[in-house]
């Protein structure tokens, strides 16, 4: 095998910092490997990607110790534009990346500005690998998210580099379009021979495309494995607060460790022959609701006018009512007006037509100043909620501005249940991405609302932090009346809800429970949602009631272990 890149002995420190984030860590990486790097927050993984295309030690500065060579180029004496024709890199916040109005002009920018000829030649055949081709007149602005993350892919490869290096690629993608880009990646690294290595918090994703796996902690290199002996390894990787996808991790719980699977038909094949009966037949159903909604909507449509003067329809003919205590998830595509929906609810924007009630009253009749008091809408990136300089400034803000009495012990109390109290006076944006989110959690939850509204809260965090903020997002029931998430994250959707809406096109298409949205195949295919991996093997072994959770499923093998053991 060609080594492509190999990086010996390198330490690096950034300026200000005591620690090193890399340290003495040796790290090869094969031609044509499919290689994910995984690791807790703060373990170094995107540091190390960073090297590979030089933008460390050339753009971030720091101490850097060690060698590092791409392609046999040193990375401390070859330029970042000669290292970016071999290595491309998607950032995670990839947006940033583009940088031209127009899909063609995007993707053509890199080899236009490296002096190639054929340069949209090159953006044609880049849009094509992505399947972006037919979009190449269209304003970027235009696409949707998968989309433009897909035309920051097709930026890199207009260049035609030998690596591809990916920071999370599916963190605000919804399921659907985070199989499109895995599936497109496979076809890039399989048929067209380029060595891809994503950061990846999706071990579901690393078992069905990944090749090896390189774990990190605390900037070190722990080791490197194909990727079954990678997942497999349960105790090691749960101890650094990663999890195997839920198949590994419900057979790992059963004590089935002889030949532990990671893939769904591995999964599959694993437990068909360990059920013996179908589970009785057990539908939730939802219950009429005798008191007023909380929160509705009748007859609603929601646009805005483009460039051309033409009306965008995002929202069309809303007929939604929410109740006290439910917990309702809004799922669908990009773009398929979950926020738009909710932003309804603040008064921040206007229906079109129709009306929207908060509390028994219309929202054209209030401002957004007015319905603050009762609604909390929480952004998906959370530094849009800090204003202070610390955390505790950032929670008392609007209680100090409503001139709330006895704030200061509400503050304390809040601090204390979304675990802050130690981090109360440090300045919120500074701290990790699952700090960040509690700290936007505790905002909302010290407005005292009656309804909160949450936009993709587990976007961007690893799973151990997931699991931690869905604990947390639980708290909210306790002070407030109606919890509602727009979520890509089906596994959040299966734990926690109560109601699943699904959005497709601006349209309510589904209402109703986790239950009914599961276990029907047409409905999620139309509307792109790829229910979680236990989910998927409840239906395939035909259990019914499904599993929603490990633990369920869990359940379920232990009670049927009790009645074969009776039955014999």
């Amino acid at each position: 095998m060609n080594t492509v890149i190999d990086i010996q002995h390198v330490t690096f420190t950034y300026p200000n910092e005591t620690k090193p984030v890399l340290h003495n860590i040796d790290v090869k990486v094969e031609q044509g490997e499919f290689l994910a790097i995984i690791g807790g927050n703060g373990s170094g993984k995107s540091t190390l990607c960073k090297l590979m295309n030089g933008l460390i030690p050339h753009y971030y500065t720091g101490d850097f110790a060690g060698s590092a060579t791409v392609q046999g180029l040193d990375i401390t004496t070859s330029s970042v534009a000669a290292l970016s024709e071999h290595v491309g890199y998607v950032y995670q916040d990839f947006e940033n990346q583009l940088v031209q109005a127009r899909v063609l002009e995007d993707a053509a920018f890199a080899p236009l500005h490296y002096g190639f000829e054929d340069y949209k030649e090159r953006a044609r055949k880049a849009l094509q690998l992505v399947e972006l081709d037919h979009l190449e007149n269209e304003f970027v602005w235009q696409l949707s998210g998968g989309q433009k993350h897909l035309l920051a892919l097709a930026g890199c490869l207009a260049l035609n580099p030998d690596i591809i290096v990916l920071d999370e690629p599916i963190a605000q993608l919804d399921p659907f379009h985070a199989k499109k880009m895995y599936s497109i990646l496979q076809k890039l690294n399989q048929k067209h021979e380029k060595t891809i290595i994503v950061i990846e918090h999706h071990t579901e994703f690393i078992a069905d495309y990944c090749t090896s796996v390189l774990l990190l902690d605390k900037g070190q290199s722990v080791w490197k494995k194909p990727v079954k002996e990678a997942l497999t390894a349960v105790e090691e990787l749960t101890k650094r607060q990663i999890y195997p996808p839920q198949v590994t991790q419900a057979a790992y719980e059963l004590g089935d460790t002889a030949s532990l699977p990671i893939t769904l038909g591995e999964a599959e094949h694993h437990f068909a022959s360990k059920v013996h009966r179908k589970m009785a037949q057990s539908i939730q159903r939802n219950h009429d609701h005798p008191n007023e909604p909380v929160a509705s909507f009748h007859h609603v449509a929601f646009s805005y006018k483009t460039v051309n003067r033409s009306y965008n329809h995002i929202l069309q003919n809303i007929n939604l009512s929410f109740y006290k205590g439910e917990k309702v998830a809004i799922v669908g595509n990009n773009g398929a007006g979950k926020s738009t929906l909710m932003r309804l609810m603040t008064g921040i924007r206007k229906p079109a037509s129709g009306v929207v009630k908060v509390m028994g009253n219309e929202t054209t009749h209030q401002s957004p100043e007015q319905l603050a008091d009762q609604v909390t809408y929480i952004y998906q990136n959370p530094e849009q909620m800090f204003i202070e300089d610390s955390v505790r400034k950032d929670v008392e803000f609007f209680l100090k501005a409503r001139k709330r009495k006895g704030y200061k012990e509400k503050v304390d109390h809040i601090l204390e249940l979304f675990n802050l109290t130690e981090l109360q006076h440090k300045d919120s944006r500074l701290m990790s991405g699952g700090q960040q989110r509690r700290a936007s959690l505790a905002i909302g939850a010290a407005m005292d609302p009656s309804i909160i509204l949450l936009d993709e809260p587990t976007a961007n965090l690893d799973i151990a932090t997931r699991k931690h903020l869905t604990q947390f997002i639980n708290q909210l029931e306790h002070h407030t009346e109606l919890v509602m998430i727009a979520t890509h994250d089906m596994q959040l959707v299966s734990e926690w809800s109560t109601r699943v809406i699904v959005m497709n096109n601006g349209e309510v298409i589904y209402d109703g429970n986790k239950e009914g949205l599961f276990s029907n195949l047409p409905l999620m295919r139309r509307a792109g949602i790829i229910p979680p991996q236990i989910v998927e093997l409840s239906h395939l072994l035909q259990l019914s009631p499904a599993a929603y959770s490990i633990d369920s499923f869990v359940e379920i093998f232990q009670e049927e272990r009790i009645w074969t053991l009776q039955k014999a």
